[in-house]
């Protein structure tokens, strides 16, 4: 298992994928499976059971995990753009 360039709290960019282009805040690292949770990313409605927090039961909105190697910091995507653009 390789090291995380990426930790909780972190702003990333999605680089690939359904929701490439995306930003959000890292809400979650799972490290063994190599996933991050990002805010507002991929999002999924999940069923949910009567309970007291939801005495209604039904659906909620969650965000899923994507891979960590789909993401990258925003700061190192800035600079890299801005890198390409002065190379123009």
């Amino acid at each position: 298992m390789a090291k995380a360039n990426v930790k909780k709290g972190d702003e990333v960019v999605v680089i690939s994928g359904a929701a490439r282009g995306s930003r959000g805040k890292v809400l979650e690292v799972i490290a063994k499976k190599e996933r991050v949770v990002v805010e507002g990313v991929r999002k999924m409605r999940k069923a949910v059971r009567k309970s007291q927090q939801h005495p209604d039961g039904g659906f909620v909105e969650r965000e899923a995990p994507i891979h960590i190697s789909n993401v990258m910091l925003a700061s190192r995507w800035e600079e890299r753009r801005n890198r390409r653009a002065a190379a123009k």
